[in-house]
């Protein structure tokens, strides 16, 4: 949303925004980045409308430690949504209500540029969703309706699918790494930059005030000990320069569509499910927490 990145690092000219709610959608950030620099990222779920909580696929925040079988049970490869020795899993972060934000018309070179920068399509699906745009007379300080009553019209946005254990890891159990990208939902912080974009976008387009006051109500993951930071030079030094290839061959690569070539979002994937492995397996243990504040 905001337009320092929008305008400026993206050079997306948009010819026009519209302020929306979307019922079918809520907020999340269940987007794995980068343990100790980007832990998490924004991104979109579908939402149940009787209890306004985004659908994963074992159920609302399941932390699925009792019966798992014993394979899964003995597996280290769990990822934090297994965890269930940490009082942070729970869900008075949660955004309720539906989604709220901005509808960009673009140019489809410039929807093409968008889908290259967020990962040309390895992360997120392109959907089609009902999109409902506040009434002229809105006030900011008006709640979010849950039952919009203006007369709604069709838009893409991407949207990152929830995944549960079995199917990252396989049907057959065996383990590829991407079992660690399948994060707690609400356990990762974003990084105080990610919040501030967040923040300030939502204050540039006038965005509700119920809404702008949860973005403020957040916590970033901070690094707290030395330890850890020594363990984000680490991280770096192992796996950033191979990151960076990564995400470049992708926009380099990237077709009419900015979708980059199968092969790559396969390796990016797997990229990202090795560095997630190296954090559950060594770094977190060794380095301390990288997903969250401690004390938070």
């Amino acid at each position: 949303m905001s337009s320092k990145t929008f305008r400026n690092t993206r050079k997306i000219v948009p010819i026009s925004q519209l302020n929306v709610c979307v019922p079918d959608l809520t907020l999340t950030f269940d987007l794995p980045g980068v343990p100790y620099f980007e832990p998490c990222f924004a991104a979109t779920q579908y939402r149940d409308p009787v209890t306004g909580e985004p659908k994963y696929p074992n159920g609302h925040f399941t932390h699925q430690v009792d019966g798992r079988d014993n394979d899964e049970a003995d597996d280290d490869e769990r990822g934090a949504l297994l965890r269930s020795d940490d009082s942070a899993l729970d869900d008075t972060n949660v955004w309720r209500k539906p989604l709220v934000g901005v509808v960009y018309e673009v140019t489809l070179s410039d929807y093409a540029r968008i889908i290259a920068t967020e990962g040309g399509g390895s992360s997120y699906i392109d959907v089609v969703v009902d999109c409902y745009p506040f009434p002229a007379d809105f006030n900011p300080s008006d709640p979010v309706p849950n039952h919009p009553s203006t007369i709604p019209f069709r838009a893409h946005t991407l949207l990152a699918p929830a995944r549960d254990t079995a199917n990252a890891c396989g049907k057959t159990g065996s383990n590829n790494g991407n079992s660690h990208l399948v994060r707690h939902p609400t356990y990762a912080q974003p990084s105080p930059r990610y919040m501030s974009l967040l923040v300030t976008g939502a204050k540039e387009h006038n965005l509700p005030d119920s809404y702008r006051t949860y973005l403020s109500s957040l916590h970033a993951y901070r690094i707290t000990s030395r330890r850890q930071r020594l363990g984000q030079v680490l991280l770096c030094l192992l796996w950033v320069p191979s990151l960076l290839l990564v995400m470049t061959l992708a926009r380099i690569l990237a077709d009419n569509r900015g979708r980059a070539p199968g092969w790559l979002a396969k390796l990016q994937r797997g990229l990202f499910g090795s560095i997630w492995w190296t954090y559950d397996v060594i770094f977190r243990k060794v380095f301390g927490d990288g997903e969250r504040t401690a004390g938070t």
